[in-house]
């Protein structure tokens, strides 16, 4: 089974299975949808960096084009090949634009191992956006989907693994390129200065060379691009694991999905959007916040699927060092999501609350919710019916 499969079948007989099945589907569906949106803009925003003289809507236009195209191939391993390309050029770019640009490695390595939340508006969102792009919720159901016939649980884990370890190296290359903007500023000059990509473009022509602009652009292009087609894909995906029948998805092709209308509409989105020349960089930090407001809900589905017997048998069942794991994967990924809530409904309401006494109140419920699941997941795995 894969992960909406499983998900399926560990409710089954539950009186909660319609309402979480459809919270599932849509999410996924409306994370995918807003992801889109970021990935036509991102991809044809880096496409004019390469081509300046091309019209955006001419880029648009292209993308969507191309991007369907891929959408309508015989089957998700020739999707997969055709993107697996664009990746490899994806992370090149990035990563070789990151090296040139001579980062402090001493301030990296000291980011690596001690966590903090910059004092800065948006900061938040920032870091939730950041959880949500490189941990996608999606990316789980898309990995448990482009599978062989004998590839194992234990080839899942390691596959996803890699991609999601590969993923946050790919932003830390993106992060350490954007801050090349504010180096060697002063903190109020950095804090006065607007990011945009021509300013991006301008920086890395000065302290590199104009080629490094044109590759990182490359870059961008070949991610958008990529993620388009996959946010696309695996909305059809997910819907059909979910509410189709239960077979394999491995040797059917996309043309025969009853849902594969769901991967067009998505697509759709992110093509309005385009075309309307929204302002990039708000609509992908606002697609990845959101995204990373789902994490939470899709780990603790998780962590209830794999600590399942029925679903996982006793062999592939959770240890106790990976039950652990989750849980703090599951507490941080609740505090991040809450702190924003939060955030917000501070504001709305206009209640006065001190960024400490947030993140106290954001992580005592992350960890009463957290201990609550954890409970009720591990009483039910080790209930002998």
């Amino acid at each position: 089974m894969n992960l909406g499969q499983a998900i399926k079948f560990h409710y089954a007989g539950s009186k909660a299975q319609i309402p979480v099945l459809v919270m599932i589907v849509g999410a996924i569906i409306m994370g995918c949808a807003a992801y889109e949106a970021g990935n036509i803009l991102g991809a044809a925003e880096g496409l004019s960096l390469v081509f300046p003289s091309l019209g955006k809507r001419l880029i648009v236009t292209t993308i969507a084009l191309v991007v369907g195209v891929a959408l309508s191939l015989k089957s998700l391993r020739s999707t997969a090949n055709f993107m697996g390309s664009f990746v490899f050029i994806m992370g090149a770019t990035f990563i070789g634009t990151a090296f040139c640009v001579e980062p402090p490695i001493g301030e990296i390595a000291e980011g690596l191992f001690v966590p903090s939340f910059p004092d800065v508006d948006g900061a938040g969102l920032l870091i939730l956006g950041l959880v949500g792009t490189t941990v996608v919720p999606y990316d789980l159901f898309l990995g448990s989907n482009v599978v062989q016939e004998d590839t194992t649980v234990k080839d899942m884990r390691i596959g996803i693994g890699v991609s999601v370890i590969l993923g946050g190296i790919i932003s830390m290359a993106i992060l350490i390129v954007g801050t090349q903007i504010t180096r060697g500023l002063s903190p109020e000059e950095a804090k006065n200065t607007v990011f945009s990509y021509a300013l991006l473009t301008q920086t890395l022509s000065n302290q590199v060379g104009q080629w490094s602009a044109y590759i990182f652009g490359f870059g961008m292009f070949a991610a958008g691009f990529t993620s388009a087609i996959t946010s696309s894909l695996v909305s059809a995906l997910t819907a059909r694991s979910i509410f189709g029948k239960q077979d394999s998805m491995i040797k059917s092709t996309k043309k025969a999905l009853p849902f594969q209308w769901v991967a067009y509409l998505v697509l759709a989105v992110g093509v309005v959007l385009g075309f309307l020349q929204s302002e990039p960089v708000p609509v992908i930090v606002a697609a990845q916040a959101f995204n990373g407001l789902i994490l939470p809900f899709v780990c603790i589905f998780l962590f209830s699927v794999i600590n399942n017997k029925k679903v996982m048998g006793s062999e592939h069942l959770n240890g106790n060092f990976s039950n652990t794991m989750m849980v703090i994967v599951t507490w941080v990924t609740l505090v991040l999501g809450i702190l924003k809530v939060v955030d917000a409904v501070s504001k709305v309401v206009d209640i006065s609350l001190s960024s400490d006494e947030i993140f106290i109140f954001a992580s005592v419920s992350a960890l009463i919710i957290t201990v609550l699941t954890t409970f009720v997941i591990l009483r039910k795995r080790y209930t002998k019916k």
